[in-house]
């Protein structure tokens, strides 16, 4: 009789790190990563793990040193060169912190390139710590095997991000009132998604983002969304048309 399998499956730790790395490398960790390694992972002299540094894809590397406060790594060879992501950015209208945290880290999951905050005339909050939503993009990465980061803009109000945004990207815009089925509407090509906040766009702001050049107001279903849910089902809805879900 088979033995059962162990579930989870066994998986190297997996680390987002602020050098460039290469082949034969020393890598210094920070005190917080050395304490998940050595207190909470329970990991020694010689043990591998997984590197990434956001730009030079996935490394092997082993740990070299390890005390009570400190760890460093040497970098073995390289695993996986880095990732193409498609280029898709998601504008959102941030709303509580534990919500927007979770969106942050479920676009960093599904591939999203790049995060705008867009403060809109409902958005309930303007204060958007970006420290705090990178440190949750990293931990998200380092999760689900991305090898690039996510870029996070500065806060940016609706008007300004229509007056500068590149009319060659496309703007699907998450309408209430209605617009072209999603399955439909999402094409290749550069995109951005736009989705409003708590209590959605009002009329004077969806009629401003509908005169915009090459923008497609999208419907996401016959049913109420709430802002964060509305914004990981737009992009979800993408990779599976036009990202790289439609070609893995």
């Amino acid at each position: 009789m088979p033995a059962t399998p162990a579930w989870p499956p066994k998986s190297l730790p997996r680390l987002f790190v602020r050098r460039a790395l290469l082949e034969g490398a020393a890598v210094e960790l920070d005190a917080s990563q050395a304490n998940y390694l050595g207190n909470v992972m329970r990991l020694g002299l010689g043990a591998e793990l997984l590197i990434f540094d956001g730009e030079s894809g996935e490394w092997l590397a082993r740990i070299a040193e390890a005390s009570k406060k400190r760890m460093s790594l040497t970098v073995e060879r390289r695993r996986r060169e880095p990732e193409t992501i498609p280029d898709v950015w998601l504008a959102f209208a941030p709303v509580k912190r534990a919500q927007t945290d979770w969106l942050v880290e479920k676009a960093t999951e599904l591939g999203v390139a790049r995060l705008l905050p867009v403060i809109t005339q409902r958005t309930n909050t303007e204060r958007v710590r970006l420290d705090r939503l990178q440190t949750i993009a990293i931990e998200a990465a380092e999760q689900c095997g991305r090898t690039m980061l996510p870029d996070i803009a500065e806060p940016v109000a609706l008007k300004q991000l229509l007056r500068d945004r590149d009319a060659g990207r496309r703007l699907y815009f998450a309408d209430e009132g209605g617009g072209e089925r999603a399955a439909a509407a999402f094409k290749d090509g550069p995109a951005l998604i736009l989705t409003g906040p708590e209590g959605g766009f009002p009329d004077d702001e969806r009629a401003l983002i509908r005169s915009q050049a090459n923008a497609v107001p999208i419907s996401l279903g016959p049913r109420i969304l709430r802002a964060e849910t509305a914004a990981l089902a737009a992009v979800a809805v993408f990779m599976a048309l036009a990202g790289d879900w439609a070609t893995y």
